[in-house]
């Protein structure tokens, strides 16, 4: 499984794996249960790669953000989305010390939490995006 294949999808908890192009949308699969279903087109489909994080300088992207909470729980999961909000942004602060304090919200940063920790109970230990697939081969 590839990071660039993974999937958010609005109105939709949880995130899914790519599996195929339908008449009707794209058929994914669910990351937490295995469960397959058609997203129609009419569905925001976000992937995770083209998702970035403001900071008081570029914007960092998800992968990288990722990497580093990866890092910095040493391969296991991370702080709970269900925590204080004043926990979560320690927390955030701690993994990603120049995200933009004003344009990062508390629900942004819940949302990473829950999305990393669903990652890595996947067993996706490597969040690259296309550009670093491609320099390395």
């Amino acid at each position: 499984m590839k990071f660039t294949d993974i999937l958010a999808i609005s109105g939709m908890p949880g995130l899914y794996k790519y599996v195929a192009q339908s008449t009707k949308g794209i058929i994914v699969e669910s990351l937490v249960d295995g469960h397959r279903m058609n997203a129609s087109a009419t569905s925001r489909v976000s992937a995770l790669s083209d998702i970035s994080m403001f900071t008081e300088g570029e914007d960092i992207a998800l992968a990288e953000v990722f990497t580093r909470m990866y890092n910095h729980t040493g391969g296991k999961e991370g702080l709970s989305h269900k925590e204080s909000a004043d926990k979560m942004k320690a927390y955030f602060a701690e993994v990603l010390p120049e995200y933009d304090r004003e344009r990062v919200h508390v629900s942004d940063i819940k949302k990473a939490l829950s999305w990393f920790n669903i990652l890595v109970a996947a067993g996706l230990t490597e969040f690259k995006l296309e550009e670093e697939e491609q320099v390395e081969e």
